[in-house]
């Protein structure tokens, strides 16, 4: 399952096949023999050999081509099994700044270029002067075919991360942010079970939106966070808030059989990552000053550099960084005991201040009022001008606009023809909020556009939503769902696969 063959056809130049690994959670086991548990890290070497026309690449620190299109590689620092990566395929690359390269299909690569040209660099030097030195060397891009299921997988010193990415705009560069905060909080510093994935995910977004608040400012990171926790409450409405897996320690028992324990794929939900960035926010909110805590983090990565911690490493070493706050003892202020935080389900008991983006929340706001109305106004409509806003002020729109909808009869319409900046926009975040738009007011006459988006990417993050939104909506809807299932299934990933035939209850879904 770890090992993905694609055909031509599941590539985006559809000339020659393509081969890519992907061992998070646990299916590096079906790769090569190995302690396949975040707990064990260890360095590797690996001599690949592969037919003319294709290049190998992996997730290491050197790599040199040899004769006979062989290659070697070698990791020189401690990393977990599920870190080792490798892609084989038509692939070229492109430098982009000192000490990072973009690795694409050759019919993707001057995109890539054009998209990240000086771009990662800059998010690097934030990193390091918040947390600390970059140790992998190199910072690669790799942008996989459209069937890739994930937004990004942090291999390090070459990311992996969906074409979804190359918006044409570089509206959606700070996506890699994430990326790059998981060079220090999940590569360096990795959780121990995967019961515990909020160390690296919790982290790893409150270490994103720190570099992103240093680059954008503090109104765009708490907008951008306000969308998180929109899809956090979506999550647990989804679930039931109390259900096992909202829980930052998950627990993960080996079952008897299939049927019984948890699958460490399953614990890959909100939880970890928007759940845990409150956790994260609520040890910053404890200290009270962002600079100690911004020291305390560095302190921490380097305390921890090259092992594998739990939970309880974590805390303990947070009080006792500062004994003051251990000597009131913060862990167990009533409603908000650490304990709690990590073994209760439901709801994060501290929200961090996100009203800074209320600045752009609001204009974003009182436009979906205006698009929710029985009588549109459309001299005040117009005078607002949406020109200027960027990905996540146009994301929190859509996110309103969702949620009034259905919206009355033609509106949708009307807003289509009024903004092609979101219904043509090639930004995949905007596209999926605008299908969802589409299908919860059954606008028939955009069906396509649902259609075109499913038939581009295979992202498990974009897919679900729209399956799970034509199967609950109208006959029609549900006949789309069929349609494109059918069309689309064999490009793609297996797990998103059974996740969709999940959805839709087809029989042999696991």
């Amino acid at each position: 399952p770890q090992v993905c063959w694609l055909s031509p056809e599941q590539t985006a130049g559809k000339q020659k096949p393509y081969m890519y690994t992907q061992g998070q959670a646990v299916l590096n086991r079906s790769f090569f023999p190995c302690f396949d548990t975040p707990s064990v890290k260890f360095t590797y070497s690996a001599t690949v050999k592969v037919p003319e026309g294709f290049t190998a690449v992996m997730s290491a620190t050197s790599w040199e081509k040899q004769k006979d299109n062989t290659f070697v590689f070698k990791m020189s620092q401690p990393i977990p099994s599920y870190l080792i990566a490798l892609v084989v395929g038509d692939i070229v690359s492109a430098d982009v700044g000192p000490r990072s390269r973009v690795w694409a299909e050759p019919c993707l690569i001057e995109a890539a270029k054009k998209e990240y040209d000086g771009v990662i660099e800059e998010f690097l030097v934030v990193g390091e002067k918040l947390f600390g030195p970059y140790v992998w060397g190199r910072y690669d891009i790799l942008f996989m075919p459209p069937s890739f299921p994930f937004g990004g997988m942090e291999n390090p010193c070459l990311t992996f991360v969906t074409p979804c990415l190359l918006a044409g705009d570089r509206s959606l560069v700070d996506v890699i942010i994430h990326e790059i905060s998981h060079s220090w909080f999940g590569n360096l510093v990795t959780n121990a079970t995967w019961g515990e994935f909020w160390l690296n995910e919790g982290f790893t977004m409150y270490a994103q939106r720190r570099i992103s608040t240093e680059v954008y400012g503090l109104p765009y990171t708490c907008l951008e966070a306000a969308t998180g926790r929109a899809l956090l409450r979506q999550h647990m409405d989804a679930t039931g808030e109390d259900h096992p897996l909202n829980k930052l320690r998950v627990v993960i028992e080996p079952g008897f059989c299939l049927f019984l324990g948890v699958n460490p794929d399953d614990t890959y939900n909100e939880t970890p990552y928007e759940k845990g960035y409150c956790f994260v926010s609520y040890l910053a909110h404890l200290v009270g000053n962002q600079s100690k805590f911004d020291a305390f983090l560095q302190a921490y990565v380097n305390r921890f550099k090259f092992q594998s911690i739990t939970a309880d490493d974590t805390l303990g070493f947070f009080l006792e960084y500062f004994p003051e706050l251990k000597e009131k003892g913060v862990d167990s202020i009533p409603g908000f005991e650490f304990d709690r935080w990590l073994n209760t389900p439901g709801w994060p008991p501290y929200l961090p201040d996100l009203s800074p983006g209320q600045q752009l929340m609001r204009p974003a706001d009182e436009l979906a009022e205006l698009w929710a109305a029985d009588g549109l106004n459309m001299e005040t409509i117009e005078a607002v001008d949406i020109t200027g806003w960027r990905t996540y002020q146009l994301v929190y729109f859509l996110d309103q606009v969702l949620q009034k909808s259905p919206l009355p009869e033609g509106n949708v319409k009307r807003l289509s023809k009024m903004y092609p900046k979101i219904s043509k926009a090639q930004n995949a975040e905007l596209r999926l909020r605008w299908c969802q738009i589409v299908l919860k007011n059954n606008l028939e006459a955009e069906y396509s556009t649902v259609k075109d988006f499913l038939h581009s990417q295979g992202k498990q993050k974009y897919t679900l939503p729209l399956y799970r939104a034509m199967w609950g909506g109208s006959e029609a809807t549900r006949a789309l769902a069929m349609e494109i299932f059918s069309a689309t299934a064999p490009q793609l990933h297996v797990n998103v696969q059974n996740y969709v035939k999940k959805i839709l209850g087809l029989q042999g879904a696991e």
